[in-house]
């Protein structure tokens, strides 16, 4: 028993922070305004520390990559696992809703948030803007996520070529990067509180909502959802790395989840999942490159979603969507939305617009698709988050390296 409460104390005490967040949620939602602040200052903690993160996480390992042919075959591979998994999400959705139908009613009430874009803007503007800042400042903001996972990558790339010369800069990426981990694991000791207090307001704020007019699709989703989460992430683990895979991925991706149920944000669960491939046993040449950007460019929940909010539009306006011209774009949208407008701010709006104007939706139809991708994202963000270390499971599979046993990093706290 005490061996268990040792090993698992973490985890134990974030169950109880969100537990007790929950029964304040739904018992005194007035209470809720009062201690929500506290899980803003966490997750702004979270938010600050990921980007230096990233940065040294992504620079050193790139910068420690032996050779230019090794890292063009980790992004290979990477590439394959990310786009071959999206598209098998988006048609086993495609197949779960040919088999089990939802409808679901038109609130006539409800109204779509604004988007904040430009008109005029072409899509090559967008295209700058999205993977580029106009000043070094601008890399710092979380906003601009993809420019700055770009940046880190290129100073790895930088740091290799530069030789002996480069050597005390790389020690710098090392050090900073080691720095940053063990800042990380000291600010999610704050995570029972700040989790259990975002907790409470996630659950004030969204559970109403729950049983109104997206009863159907939500039911579906979060019924998929679960199957999908359990199911297919034990299969690519067990496919990673048979047996020891599945125990090791559900072992140490508990933590990752309840960061991410709580906060609804992929990017504070990028510290978690980096933590826990460590333990997983996934070389850190390819956790530090796959994770950080399989948490920009990897969206298994967005694909499912994807492909519901188009299923939902065409049953309002009573469109055939199992066409096979239909299902087919649709993959396609799917892929487009979970690998690029991931990693945009805005980027579910984003990707809700690119079907409307594919498919020619009219505005009765954008209510719904917005309001459905507001309320699945929850369980999305836990597909989303805790897909990146199943990924780097796999990648490490296929690129034919080893899972390490070093058991001295897998005993390491939350």
């Amino acid at each position: 028993m005490k061996t268990i409460l040792k090993n698992y104390k973490s985890i134990i005490l974030l169950l109880v922070g969100i537990m007790f967040g929950s029964l304040v949620g739904l018992l005194f939602p007035d209470v809720v305004q009062y201690i929500k602040p506290i899980g803003d200052i966490f997750l702004n903690l979270l938010f600050v520390a990921v980007i230096p993160l990233l940065f040294f996480a992504i620079s050193s390992a790139i910068a420690n990559i032996e050779s230019n042919g090794k890292l063009g075959k980790i992004l290979g591979v990477m590439t394959a696992v990310f786009i071959s998994t999206i598209a098998i999400a988006a048609i086993l959705t495609i197949l779960g809703l040919w088999a089990f139908p939802v409808t679901a009613l038109k609130d006539g009430n409800a109204i779509s948030e604004a988007i904040n874009t430009n008109p005029q803007d072409t899509w090559g503007d967008k295209l700058v803007r999205f993977v580029s800042v106009g000043e070094f400042v601008n890399l710092l903001s979380r906003q601009n996520i993809l420019a700055f996972v770009i940046f880190s990558f290129l100073i790895g790339i930088s740091v290799r070529k530069s030789g002996d010369v480069g050597k005390p800069f790389l020690n710098f990426l090392i050090a900073g990067n080691e720095v940053m981990k063990n800042l990380l694991t000291l600010v999610m000791k704050l995570g029972p509180i700040g989790l259990g207090a975002y907790f409470a307001y996630q659950v004030q704020s969204l559970g109403p909502e729950l049983f109104g007019f997206y009863a159907k699709p939500l039911a579906f989703y979060y019924i998929f959802g679960t199957l999908f989460f359990f199911i297919v992430y034990t299969t690519y683990a067990f496919l990673a790395n048979g047996n020891s895979g599945v125990k090791d991925y559900w072992r140490y991706n508990i933590t990752p989840s309840l960061t991410a149920v709580s906060t609804c944000s992929s990017l504070a669960t990028l510290p978690a999942n980096l933590l826990a491939a460590k333990k997983m046993g996934i070389p850190n040449s390819i956790a530090s490159v796959v994770v950080p950007l399989g948490n920009t460019l990897y969206k298994n929940g967005s694909s499912i979603s994807s492909i519901l909010k188009i299923y939902v539009a065409f049953a309002i306006l009573d469109w055939n969507f199992f066409e096979p011209s239909t299902m087919i774009m649709a993959v396609g949208i799917t892929l487009l939305v979970s690998m690029v407008a991931g990693g945009i701010p805005n980027g579910g709006f984003i990707g809700e617009m690119l079907m409307i104007s594919i498919y020619g939706i009219p505005n009765e139809a954008v209510p719904a698709i917005m309001i459905i991708g507001a309320l699945v994202d929850p369980l999305a963000t836990i597909l989303n988050a805790t897909g990146d270390t199943v990924a780097a499971m796999l990648a490490t599979k296929f690129s034919g390296e080893k899972f390490h046993n070093d058991s001295s990093d897998r005993n390491l706290s939350t």
